[in-house]
Protein backbone atom coordinates (compact mmCIF):
# COMPACT_ATOMS: atom_id res chain seq x y z
CA UNK A 1 0.00 0.00 0.00
CA UNK A 2 2.85 2.40 0.85
CA UNK A 3 4.49 1.74 -2.51
CA UNK A 4 1.22 2.53 -4.31
CA UNK A 5 0.81 5.80 -2.40
CA UNK A 6 4.40 6.83 -3.10
CA UNK A 7 3.91 6.08 -6.79
CA UNK A 8 0.74 8.18 -6.95
CA UNK A 9 2.44 11.08 -5.18
CA UNK A 10 5.32 10.95 -7.66
CA UNK A 11 2.92 11.02 -10.58
CA UNK A 12 0.95 14.04 -9.36
CA UNK A 13 3.41 16.72 -10.53
CA UNK A 14 3.46 15.18 -14.02
CA UNK A 15 -0.14 16.20 -14.61
CA UNK A 16 0.98 19.81 -15.17
CA UNK A 17 3.17 18.84 -18.12
CA UNK A 18 2.27 17.81 -21.65
CA UNK A 19 3.63 14.61 -23.19
CA UNK A 20 6.26 16.80 -24.93
CA UNK A 21 7.58 17.98 -21.54
CA UNK A 22 6.18 21.52 -21.96
CA UNK A 23 4.73 23.03 -18.79
CA UNK A 24 1.00 23.57 -19.26
CA UNK A 25 -0.59 26.96 -18.66
CA UNK A 26 -3.47 27.07 -16.21
CA UNK A 27 -6.95 28.09 -17.36
CA UNK A 28 -9.82 29.26 -15.19
CA UNK A 29 -12.82 27.12 -16.22
CA UNK A 30 -16.17 28.25 -14.82
CA UNK A 31 -19.19 26.22 -15.93
CA UNK A 32 -21.49 28.60 -14.07
CA UNK A 33 -20.43 31.44 -16.37
CA UNK A 34 -23.09 30.94 -19.04
CA UNK A 35 -22.05 34.10 -20.89
CA UNK A 36 -18.52 32.71 -21.30
CA UNK A 37 -19.80 29.35 -22.54
CA UNK A 38 -22.15 31.09 -24.98
CA UNK A 39 -19.26 33.11 -26.41
CA UNK A 40 -17.15 29.95 -26.55
CA UNK A 41 -19.89 28.20 -28.54
CA UNK A 42 -19.86 31.04 -31.04
CA UNK A 43 -16.05 30.87 -31.29
CA UNK A 44 -16.26 27.11 -31.86
CA UNK A 45 -18.76 27.40 -34.71
CA UNK A 46 -16.76 30.21 -36.31
CA UNK A 47 -13.26 28.76 -36.08
CA UNK A 48 -13.55 25.01 -35.36
CA UNK A 49 -16.77 23.57 -36.78
CA UNK A 50 -15.48 23.83 -40.34
CA UNK A 51 -13.31 20.78 -39.63
CA UNK A 52 -14.25 19.42 -36.19
CA UNK A 53 -17.68 18.15 -35.23
CA UNK A 54 -19.04 18.01 -31.70
CA UNK A 55 -21.63 15.40 -32.60
CA UNK A 56 -22.84 14.66 -29.07
CA UNK A 57 -24.03 18.24 -28.58
CA UNK A 58 -27.20 19.72 -30.09
CA UNK A 59 -28.08 23.39 -30.41
CA UNK A 60 -31.28 22.66 -28.50
CA UNK A 61 -29.24 21.44 -25.53
CA UNK A 62 -27.14 24.61 -25.58
CA UNK A 63 -30.28 26.75 -25.44
CA UNK A 64 -31.69 24.71 -22.53
CA UNK A 65 -28.51 24.55 -20.45
CA UNK A 66 -27.47 28.16 -20.94
CA UNK A 67 -31.05 29.38 -20.45
CA UNK A 68 -31.16 31.38 -23.67
CA UNK A 69 -33.81 31.65 -26.35
CA UNK A 70 -33.63 29.16 -29.21
CA UNK A 71 -33.85 32.00 -31.72
CA UNK A 72 -30.71 33.54 -30.21
CA UNK A 73 -28.87 30.23 -30.56
CA UNK A 74 -29.85 29.96 -34.23
CA UNK A 75 -29.05 33.58 -34.95
CA UNK A 76 -25.81 34.03 -32.97
CA UNK A 77 -24.29 30.55 -32.57
CA UNK A 78 -25.50 27.96 -35.07
CA UNK A 79 -24.36 28.16 -38.71
CA UNK A 80 -26.80 29.51 -41.27
CA UNK A 81 -29.52 27.02 -42.17
CA UNK A 82 -29.09 24.88 -39.06
CA UNK A 83 -32.08 23.48 -37.18
CA UNK A 84 -32.34 23.84 -33.41
CA UNK A 85 -32.43 20.03 -33.08
CA UNK A 86 -29.32 19.48 -35.22
CA UNK A 87 -26.13 18.11 -33.67
CA UNK A 88 -22.97 20.15 -34.13
CA UNK A 89 -21.69 18.46 -37.29
CA UNK A 90 -19.05 19.76 -39.67
CA UNK A 91 -19.93 20.33 -43.31
CA UNK A 92 -16.64 18.78 -44.42
CA UNK A 93 -16.99 15.31 -45.93
CA UNK A 94 -14.56 12.47 -45.25
CA UNK A 95 -13.17 12.36 -48.78
CA UNK A 96 -12.15 16.03 -48.73
CA UNK A 97 -10.73 15.86 -45.22
CA UNK A 98 -8.51 12.89 -46.12
CA UNK A 99 -7.39 14.67 -49.29
CA UNK A 100 -6.49 17.91 -47.49
CA UNK A 101 -5.24 16.63 -44.12
CA UNK A 102 -4.43 12.97 -44.76
CA UNK A 103 -6.98 11.89 -42.15
CA UNK A 104 -10.36 12.84 -40.74
CA UNK A 105 -10.13 15.66 -38.14
CA UNK A 106 -11.33 14.20 -34.82
CA UNK A 107 -14.68 14.91 -33.22
CA UNK A 108 -14.12 17.19 -30.22
CA UNK A 109 -17.11 16.25 -28.08
CA UNK A 110 -14.92 14.57 -25.44
CA UNK A 111 -11.56 16.23 -26.10
CA UNK A 112 -11.62 18.12 -22.80
CA UNK A 113 -12.02 14.85 -20.87
CA UNK A 114 -9.22 13.18 -22.83
CA UNK A 115 -6.69 16.02 -22.82
CA UNK A 116 -7.80 18.27 -19.97
CA UNK A 117 -8.57 22.02 -19.95
CA UNK A 118 -4.98 23.15 -19.31
CA UNK A 119 -3.69 21.10 -22.26
CA UNK A 120 -6.33 22.59 -24.58
CA UNK A 121 -5.56 26.11 -23.38
CA UNK A 122 -1.81 25.69 -23.88
CA UNK A 123 -2.33 23.95 -27.23
CA UNK A 124 -4.50 26.72 -28.67
CA UNK A 125 -1.95 29.33 -27.61
CA UNK A 126 1.08 27.25 -28.57
CA UNK A 127 1.22 27.51 -32.37
CA UNK A 128 4.38 28.93 -33.91
CA UNK A 129 5.73 29.43 -37.43
CA UNK A 130 7.52 26.41 -38.91
CA UNK A 131 8.12 26.65 -42.66
CA UNK A 132 9.15 22.98 -42.84
CA UNK A 133 5.55 21.88 -42.15
CA UNK A 134 2.83 21.59 -44.82
CA UNK A 135 0.66 24.24 -43.15
CA UNK A 136 3.58 26.41 -42.10
CA UNK A 137 3.08 25.98 -38.36
CA UNK A 138 3.88 23.67 -35.45
CA UNK A 139 2.81 23.44 -31.83
CA UNK A 140 4.62 23.36 -28.51
CA UNK A 141 2.51 20.63 -26.90
CA UNK A 142 1.64 18.67 -30.06
CA UNK A 143 4.80 18.33 -32.12
CA UNK A 144 4.27 17.95 -35.89
CA UNK A 145 0.53 18.53 -35.54
CA UNK A 146 -1.33 18.12 -38.83
CA UNK A 147 -3.51 21.18 -38.31
CA UNK A 148 -3.09 24.79 -39.45
CA UNK A 149 -3.18 27.61 -36.94
CA UNK A 150 -6.73 28.84 -37.44
CA UNK A 151 -6.34 31.61 -34.86
CA UNK A 152 -3.20 33.29 -36.22
CA UNK A 153 -5.03 36.43 -37.35
CA UNK A 154 -6.32 36.95 -33.82
CA UNK A 155 -3.14 36.04 -31.96
CA UNK A 156 -0.52 37.09 -34.47
CA UNK A 157 2.47 35.01 -35.57
CA UNK A 158 4.96 33.51 -33.13
CA UNK A 159 8.39 32.00 -33.58
CA UNK A 160 10.08 29.43 -31.35
CA UNK A 161 13.24 30.42 -29.49
CA UNK A 162 15.35 27.30 -29.03
CA UNK A 163 17.90 26.29 -26.41
CA UNK A 164 20.10 23.27 -25.83
CA UNK A 165 18.99 20.69 -23.26
CA UNK A 166 20.90 17.42 -22.88
CA UNK A 167 22.35 17.91 -26.34
CA UNK A 168 18.98 18.49 -28.01
CA UNK A 169 17.24 21.63 -29.26
CA UNK A 170 14.12 22.35 -27.20
CA UNK A 171 11.71 25.28 -27.22
CA UNK A 172 12.57 27.84 -24.56
CA UNK A 173 9.70 30.24 -25.25
CA UNK A 174 7.59 31.69 -28.06
CA UNK A 175 8.40 35.13 -29.41
CA UNK A 176 5.78 37.35 -31.05
CA UNK A 177 6.79 38.24 -34.61
CA UNK A 178 3.66 40.02 -35.85
CA UNK A 179 0.76 41.37 -33.80
CA UNK A 180 -2.74 39.99 -34.26
CA UNK A 181 -6.08 41.76 -34.22
CA UNK A 182 -6.40 41.04 -30.49
CA UNK A 183 -4.20 42.07 -27.61
CA UNK A 184 -2.63 39.33 -25.50
CA UNK A 185 -5.28 39.76 -22.80
CA UNK A 186 -8.11 39.68 -25.33
CA UNK A 187 -6.73 36.53 -26.95
CA UNK A 188 -6.28 34.82 -23.59
CA UNK A 189 -9.93 35.60 -22.81
CA UNK A 190 -10.98 34.31 -26.24
CA UNK A 191 -9.19 30.99 -25.71
CA UNK A 192 -10.55 30.70 -22.16
CA UNK A 193 -14.10 31.04 -23.49
CA UNK A 194 -13.45 28.42 -26.15
CA UNK A 195 -11.99 25.97 -23.61
CA UNK A 196 -14.88 26.68 -21.24
CA UNK A 197 -17.29 25.63 -23.98
CA UNK A 198 -15.33 22.45 -24.75
CA UNK A 199 -15.31 21.49 -21.06
CA UNK A 200 -19.08 22.03 -20.95
CA UNK A 201 -19.55 19.88 -24.09
CA UNK A 202 -17.47 17.09 -22.54
CA UNK A 203 -19.95 16.77 -19.64
CA UNK A 204 -23.02 19.01 -19.91
CA UNK A 205 -24.47 17.62 -16.65
CA UNK A 206 -21.35 18.25 -14.57
CA UNK A 207 -22.92 20.94 -12.38
CA UNK A 208 -26.02 18.78 -11.81
CA UNK A 209 -23.82 15.78 -11.00
CA UNK A 210 -21.89 17.78 -8.43
CA UNK A 211 -25.10 19.12 -6.90
CA UNK A 212 -26.65 15.67 -6.56
CA UNK A 213 -23.36 14.22 -5.34
CA UNK A 214 -23.64 16.18 -2.10
CA UNK A 215 -27.03 14.61 -1.37
CA UNK A 216 -25.74 11.14 -2.24
CA UNK A 217 -22.79 11.51 0.14
CA UNK A 218 -25.10 12.79 2.88
CA UNK A 219 -27.41 9.80 2.34
CA UNK A 220 -24.51 7.36 2.55
CA UNK A 221 -23.28 9.02 5.74
CA UNK A 222 -26.71 8.75 7.37
CA UNK A 223 -27.01 5.16 6.20
CA UNK A 224 -23.67 4.32 7.82
CA UNK A 225 -24.81 5.85 11.12
CA UNK A 226 -28.09 3.90 11.05
CA UNK A 227 -26.27 0.68 10.09
CA UNK A 228 -23.82 1.16 12.99
CA UNK A 229 -26.62 1.77 15.51
CA UNK A 230 -28.52 -1.25 14.18
CA UNK A 231 -25.42 -3.41 14.50
CA UNK A 232 -24.98 -2.30 18.15
CA UNK A 233 -28.63 -3.10 18.85
CA UNK A 234 -28.33 -6.61 17.37
CA UNK A 235 -25.14 -7.44 19.28
CA UNK A 236 -25.79 -5.75 22.64
CA UNK A 237 -26.99 -8.92 24.41
CA UNK A 238 -24.42 -11.26 22.85
CA UNK A 239 -21.53 -12.07 25.09
CA UNK A 240 -18.12 -12.70 23.60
Amino acid sequence: MKKILYTLLLLLPLSSFASSGVKLQSVNVDLEDFASIQKGAKHYVTYCLGCHSAKYMRYKRIAMDLEIDEEIVLAEIAPEGANIYDPMLTAMNERDSKKWFGTNPPDLSLISRVRGPDWLYTYLKGFYTDKSKPFGSNNTVFKDVGMPNMLWKLQGEQSAVMEKSHGEDVISYLKTETEGTMSRQQFDQFVTELVNFLVYVGEPVQLERQRLGKYVLFYLLMFCVIAYLLKKEYWKNIKH
